[in-house]
């Protein structure tokens, strides 16, 4: 089982790299629509109009969402599977 571990450590570790990168992404987008864009703003964008209505600021939080729906995903599938194998 070791191994299992760190498989599930290193798929972890890659899908939140790849959020991360979103995430920096997601904020250098919207501070070119909203100059004053901080990453604690990131987390109500629809307080303001500008990023509310613009469609690749939109599209890519799509994006970003879809991909935290991964990671949940994987560790509740990481989690169902330690729960059958105890």
């Amino acid at each position: 089982m070791p191994n299992d571990s760190i498989e599930w450590s290193l798929i972890e570790k890659t899908v939140q790299d790849i959020l991360d990168g979103q995430n920096k992404m997601l904020l250098k987008l919207g501070r070119r629509i909203v100059p004053t864009l901080t990453t604690e703003d990131m987390l109500q964008p629809n307080d303001y109009h500008e990023l509310e209505n613009h469609p690749e600021f939109r599209y890519e939080e799509g994006v970003l969402c879809g991909m935290q729906t991964i990671l949940v995903a994987l560790r509740a599938a990481k989690n169902d599977l330690s729960k059958t194998s105890s």
